[in-house]
């Protein structure tokens, strides 16, 4: 982002706060969006982290005692010593990365660093541990596991536990750090137990949960209860862990823009060795490697672009052969709205800021996709070279992260140990993860009901438009902060993959910078 443009963008959310009043009812009911398909309310998050859904009880499932585990405890587990020693790594690539990169700048804990590092002690530390944040249901990924019907994710915010709250509602002290616990939906202990364990049981009681007007203890325990969505999660369900910390910020100077990195890892659970063992991060491509070797460069494009691969990268339902992948990811932020900009596939795609060598000619990608019509397949989102790329960064890990999160994270949650958790935080997720909620509950909706599901999703920047109706004049749909798409008179100058990407009457698409035409929707200059 440059200019006033990108400075005003980092206030948005407080503006938009201050706007609220004038949003449709629809777009300020508290848990409208989420409902039935994610559990955010802080006063029932702070009764379930302290029972059943505590990190303690979904790590150590053999030991009853419900009293929370620190970070010094937690990192001691055997099954967790992997993932210490992984983050350690990372910290030392990136120090070292940075020490030779830009010499002339300080590294370190602390305010006296010009790039100021996450301290990494924290994390063996007796006085911080991992506070349950949010519940997400994801068994729109069922398409992946349909075994498994998808997964339930369980997230964990890295907090002092020694901070506590303050009687006038001030926060306690949270870290910027998430730990997600992926579980798969459906239990394979239960998988001969009947309808009372099948996908469609499951989808019914998390939509009917979601029409609970319950807060707090109440809410919690009909959550956790025998028919309760959350009675069916098992520890021995978790498939993975993933973690996401902010390894490192640079305040604005003389030297450099503002500027946070997030470090992302994925843990498999291996149930030979019971420990979490490093694995790639799905769909995150291996940028690197991938340039510097022209085999597996080739065999990348190849494989992309086939046909029925092309399709499933369209539909936003592929699945990267990992020896494609990496292992850790890196996401800054701030970021505009070019996708160009955006670090996963920044140099991949021939234009501009493309290597030497780019994986991808424009010839390649037209050609891919002229072959992909005359298989019967019909693009929904990628229509043009543009809109190829753009996709090409949201499916990582880091590209996603990059687009319309609250810093790195999608999911930060409320504050559920301050005095008054409803004060802390104005909204749980970002927009992203709101303008998501509508395809979520439609695929539950279609599991519950025995209908195949459309599990196809749209760009990270902007829903799908299944969701128009109740997204409409919203900030996820076309309201003001709506990405959007500056349409030109001339018709044929219109990106294809982007030109349903308006704004409502009233509003116009305003650019940032000289060439891009990705912007956001304001109000209409007089």
């Amino acid at each position: 982002m440059i200019g006033n443009f990108g400075r005003a963008l980092r206030f948005l959310p407080i503006i938009l706060v201050l706007l609220c009043s004038a949003l449709p009812a629809h777009a300020i009911e508290g848990a409208a969006l989420e409902r039935g398909a994610a559990i955010t309310d802080p006063l029932a998050l702070r009764e379930l982290d302290g029972g059943r859904i505590g990190l303690k009880r979904i790590v150590l499932p053999a030991n009853a005692d419900g009293t929370p585990i620190d970070n010094r405890d937690l990192f001691a587990l055997p099954s967790m010593g992997p993932v210490r020693r992984a983050l350690d790594r990372e910290f030392d690539r990136y120090v070292a990365a940075h020490q030779s990169g830009l010499p002339q700048e300080t590294i370190g804990v602390g305010p006296t660093f010009d790039l100021q590092l996450f301290d990494r002690t924290l994390l063996d530390s007796s006085a911080t541990r991992f506070v349950l944040a949010g519940i997400v249901n994801r068994m729109d990924r069922a398409y992946l596991s349909p075994e498994s019907c998808g997964e339930i994710r369980l997230i964990y915010r890295l907090t002092r536990s020694t901070a506590a709250p303050a009687g006038d509602g001030t926060a306690a002290a949270r870290l910027p750090m998430t730990l997600n616990v992926v579980l798969k939906a459906r239990s394979e202990n239960t998988a001969g137990d009947g309808d009372t364990a099948g996908c469609a049981e499951i989808a019914r009681r998390w939509l009917a949960a979601g029409e609970l007007s319950l807060t707090g203890a109440g809410l919690a325990k009909e959550l956790a209860g025998e028919n309760g969505p959350l009675g069916l999660i098992r520890p021995e369900n978790i498939d993975r862990i993933e973690t996401n910390l902010q390894i490192a910020h640079a305040p604005k100077s003389a030297k450099r823009d503002f500027r946070t990195d997030y470090l992302m890892k994925v843990f498999r659970f291996d149930p030979k060795s019971r420990a979490y063992e490093e694995a790639p991060l799905e769909n995150q491509i291996d940028r690197e490697r991938i340039l510097a070797d022209p085999d597996l460069g080739r065999d990348f494009k190849t494989w992309l672009l086939d046909p029925g691969h092309l399709n499933e990268f369209d539909r936003g339902t592929i699945l990267i052969p990992e020896r494609f992948l990496a292992k850790a990811a890196i996401a800054a932020t701030p970021v505009g709205f070019d996708s160009s900009k955006l670090q996963p596939a920044f140099g991949l795609v021939q234009g501009e800021g493309a290597a030497a060598n780019p994986v991808f000619s424009e010839s390649d990608i037209v050609a891919a996709l002229r072959k992909a019509a005359d298989f019967g397949v019909t693009s929904e989102n990628i229509r043009s070279v543009a809109g190829f790329k753009r996709r090409l960064n949201d499916m990582t890990c880091s590209g996603c992260h990059q687009t319309r999160g609250i810093g790195g994270f999608h999911f930060p949650g409320v504050d559920g140990l301050a005095a008054h958790p409803s004060n802390t935080t104005v909204v749980p997720g970002s927009p992203h993860f709101f303008g998501d909620q509508i395809r979520r509950r439609d695929i539950l909706a279609a599991t519950r009901d025995g209908r195949q599901p459309d599990y196809s999703r749209g760009f990270s920047s902007r829903p799908q438009t299944r969701g128009r109706a109740e997204l409409a004049g919203t900030e996820y749909q076309d309201g003001w902060g709506a990405h959007c798409y500056q349409q030109k008179p001339n018709a044929n100058d219109n990106d294809r993959s982007f030109k349903s990407w308006t704004c409502a009457e009233g509003l116009a698409c305003q650019v940032a910078g000289k060439t891009s035409r990705m912007g956001m929707c304001f109000v209409k200059s007089r």
